[in-house]
């Protein structure tokens, strides 16, 4: 698990999950490998496949809670994907609440959609997580609603910790932007190994050893930038000698139609299908 959290995790009371997924069992994952008690879990998902279910089952989470069964939980994340909204607001609604922070992790659904569906007044935060979390080593940006105090804010933020770090947005506009950055980003890394290992083929070397060298250059890579102070430039610079290899390579890159103008088109081309699925 990922040191970002210490401590054993309380949001407070009960935790109704909406959504069992990918995104939203890392994040059950991460709540009971804290040492949340799976009996306080509770997990609406009818799509979930039957090994998904078998292994809920195991858990000890709770499922698909009756009315009455389940009162003013601590919180309900909402982790299923964002065309499934219709259906997975009315059960939050109904569940929810004075005490009660909604945590939705559904791309491009506004504030103003959620409280549509949760009612007025109800203690809404948005936040983007990435696929990193599977593993704890996550980043989520959020944004919290005019409803959230500062108890339901932390309330959400140990939810989320549990799977990684958390970072905090003054603007629900700029959830579209973490959306593009992180939320997407883990792909466009991806992406890049695969790139580079068909760059080291069209180089010569067997398909293998050229996956090999740049999925482990990438997770190196990354591991020296967690650990080190440095700033990202600071550490290129340091990998490139002057008129040598590197130096040859990043003329490529960071020229005119390189690797930065190219990001920041992929960027924004994210950004831009964030908001159009907001409508």
């Amino acid at each position: 698990m990922n040191a970002h959290y210490s401590g054993p995790l309380d949001p407070g009371g009960p935790v109704l999950l909406i959504g069992a997924g990918k995104m939203g069992g890392a994040m059950l994952d991460g709540w009971l490998g804290r040492g949340l008690d799976p009996r306080s879990v509770f997990v609406i998902d009818p799509a979930l496949n039957d090994p998904a279910l078998d292994r809920l089952k195991r858990s000890g989470c709770r499922l698909a809670p009756q009315a009455g069964e389940l009162e003013n939980p601590a919180a309900i994340v909402i982790a299923v994907k964002p065309q499934m909204a219709e259906g997975a607001l009315p059960p939050a609604a109904a569940f929810a609440g004075p005490d009660t922070v909604v945590v939705s992790i559904m791309a491009g659904t506004t504030l103003a959609t959620l409280s549509a569906g949760l009612g007025e007044g109800a203690a809404i935060v948005r936040a983007m997580p990435n696929t990193p979390a599977a593993v704890g080593r996550g980043i989520t940006g959020a944004f919290a609603g005019a409803g959230v105090d500062e108890t339901k804010r932390a309330r959400a933020e140990a939810l989320l910790k549990a799977v990684g770090e958390v970072v905090w947005v003054t603007e629900e506009g700029l959830i579209d932007a973490v959306t593009g950055v992180s939320g997407s980003g883990p792909a466009y890394v991806f992406l890049l190994v695969e790139a580079m290992a068909k760059a080291g083929v069209a180089a010569g070397l067997p398909a293998d050893v050229a996956e090999k060298l740049a999925r482990k250059t990438v997770e190196g890579a990354g591991e020296l930038m967690r650990q080190s102070t440095d700033t990202p430039e600071i550490l290129r610079k340091n990998v490139t000698s002057p008129n040598g290899t590197t130096a040859a390579a990043l003329e490529v890159l960071m020229g005119a139609g390189g690797f930065e103008p190219l990001m920041e088109r992929a960027v924004a081309a994210a950004v831009k299908r964030a908001k159009e699925l907001a409508g």
